[in-house]
């Protein structure tokens, strides 16, 4: 029997149509029975954030940060031709009319399927987010060294 084959994804944007990209390679590659990591990181982590607005203990520099990036799989825009919001409502119009799943069905067919999402310390601790601000669907919070570590493994490493 063939061993199974790995992949490792970087999620480094929170944009929506680069969000929806790594998690339609994530859930084709869980489908096809590959292990996938996902390791999500700077602005790659709003995308599973739970989407709150607590101060805590973040210093006024973080909180002014997640005010102009809030978190959550709903308020991803598009990186180009988002017009003030209008083409990502068109985006996710034709989304719907083509059958594609939306980031937030997204996210929970690669939970379903065992991918397994990893947020960066690093990034959390730079932005002032801790584990309370994430989605239950978080496997595990790790440094790059445990990243490295998965994609030494994996025959296949994006970053997106």
């Amino acid at each position: 029997m063939a061993e199974q084959e790995n992949m490792t994804l970087i999620v480094f944007s929170g944009d929506l149509d680069k969000a929806l990209a790594a998690f339609n390679l994530a859930n084709s590659g869980a489908s096809m029975g590959m292990k996938v990591d996902m390791f999500f990181t700077f602005w790659g982590l709003s995308v599973i954030e739970k989407g709150g607005l607590e101060k805590g203990k973040k210093s006024p520099m973080q909180y002014m940060m997640g005010l102009m990036n809030r978190g959550g799989a709903d308020r991803r825009k598009l990186s180009k031709m988002n017009m003030g919001g209008m083409g990502t409502h068109t985006m996710k119009g034709l989304m719907k009319r083509f059958h594609m799943l939306s980031l937030a069905d997204s996210i929970a067919l690669a939970k379903e399927q065992g991918v397994r999402f990893l947020a960066c310390t690093t990034s959390m601790a730079i932005m002032g987010l801790e584990e309370k601000d994430f989605i239950d669907a978080v496997d595990e919070y790790v440094g790059a060294a445990t990243y490295l570590s998965l994609a030494t493994e994996a025959k296949v490493n994006l970053f997106i």
